[in-house]
């Protein structure tokens, strides 16, 4: 058997305000080609399907006419989708009955019977080759809260909300070898923080519940053939275990994901056992750039926005987002216009001005009474963090327009 993994989509998210609908077309797009080209028999979506827990219609529409278009292009596709940390798990769930028509399994929370229990048989999918066979069983675990795992007995244990996760996914996993036949393989699908992840501190929003950082990769045992991960954007192995997989972000999130590798995973089964692991490289519909590399001075970033070539295209979707990046000594008044300046003509769009300021001699850390900060100006504050940040006080006219503004905000506004 033979299935695609791909995760954290992230539909309708904006970098710096930037609407970016446009690239996650061009990738569904080349992702409708590629279910083809590779005659996968699934699909495995890791969560973060959205990049926020009420997206846009457009995303929704965007998101519910690729699997429409997935089935009609690969009629014996299986789908299966599970929640993130992003989604919305009643919101994903909503449209359950109408995505059954297509093959598509939608998992947004942990589903219980009258009586409360887990009903781990929704939790277990059978993935089915093009002849119809079931091939594999499919652990699909969404992101996982403290109210969604089973309570753990033992009033030792140190970590109930880790220990619950363990039991849920051994529960699955011990119903899932109920029903395997000879041949099929199991596969788990998670949206979760595992031991060791490399992280992108810019865009992934951390699952910190209660202190617990990370899942060890002993979560995933022997029977289970591959994991399918989601949550960490950079494409990653957990504990140097080829079957544990992060697939990663398929367009890069921020600008610390420049250089991610991104891509899906083709991922071969030879009856129970993982036979290969493909990466797909998706293509780069719209560049991420970084003027220069490593923050330099102004004159030196000014110099090379001047000289920077960029390929002449009409069409402002594929313009490169540029991230402009300048260490100062002290404010640079009119610094973004400066800037602007530079650009102008070019077709490039102006996502970010990253500024780092030299370091500071270390100051004497002051503490107040509440009757001494009852008593500061607001001058007085505004001195005080600027000192704090360059080691000096602030110069004259500065505090003078600060001043101004103070006494006529709406003017500032405006």
């Amino acid at each position: 058997m033979r299935f695609i993994h791909t995760s954290d989509w992230h539909l309708g998210q904006t970098l710096h305000n930037f609407e970016r609908g446009y690239e996650h077309q061009q990738f569904l797009d080349w992702l409708l080609d590629t279910l083809t080209a590779e005659q996968a028999e699934a699909l495995l979506i890791s969560g973060d399907i959205f990049d926020n827990a009420n997206p846009s219609a457009a995303s929704q529409k965007q998101f519910y006419r690729f699997l429409q278009q997935a089935k009609a292009r690969v009629p014996h596709l299986d789908i299966v989708i599970i929640a993130g940390n992003h989604d919305s798990p009643g919101r994903l769930e909503a449209p359950g009955p109408l995505l059954e028509t297509l093959d598509a399994h939608v998992i947004g929370f942990v589903p219980r019977l009258v009586d409360g229990t887990i009903d781990l048989a929704r939790l277990v999918v059978p993935l089915k080759n093009r002849h119809g066979e079931v091939a594999a069983w499919c652990l699909a675990v969404p992101f996982l809260r403290p109210g969604d795992v089973p309570r753990v007995a033992d009033d030792g244990v140190a970590d109930p909300y880790m220990a619950g996760i363990a039991l849920l996914y051994r529960q699955a996993l011990d119903h899932a070898l109920t029903l395997r036949q000879p041949g099929q393989a199991i596969i788990a699908l998670g949206h979760c923080h595992m031991v060791g992840g490399e992280t992108s501190e810019d865009s992934e929003r951390r699952i910190v519940i209660g202190g617990t950082e990370a899942l060890p990769a002993g979560l995933f045992g022997p029977d289970i053939a591959y994991a399918a991960l989601g949550h960490l954007h950079l494409a990653q192995r957990v504990g140097k275990q080829d079957r544990l997989r992060y697939c990663g972000s398929p367009i890069p999130m921020s600008f610390a994901e420049v250089d991610y590798p991104h891509q899906v995973l083709r991922v071969d089964l030879d009856g129970e056992l993982l036979a290969a692991i493909t990466p797909l490289q998706v293509p780069r519909a719209v560049d991420l750039l970084r003027v220069p590399k490593q923050p330099a001075s102004i004159d030196v970033v000014l110099a090379a926005l001047a000289t920077l070539a960029l390929p002449a295209t009409d069409d402002v979707r594929r313009h490169p987002y540029l991230e402009v990046r300048i260490s100062l000594d002290a404010p640079e008044p009119g610094l973004r216009s400066r800037i602007e300046a530079a650009l102008l003509g070019k077709p490039v769009r102006l996502a970010r001005i990253d500024t780092r300021f030299a370091a500071r001699s270390a100051t004497e850390t002051v503490t107040l009474s509440l009757d001494e900060f009852d008593r500061l100006q607001p001058e007085d504050i505004f001195n005080q963090l600027y000192r704090s940040k360059f080691n000096d006080d602030a110069p004259s006219e500065l505090r003078a327009v600060f001043a101004e503004l103070v006494l006529n905000p709406a003017e500032g506004i405006a």
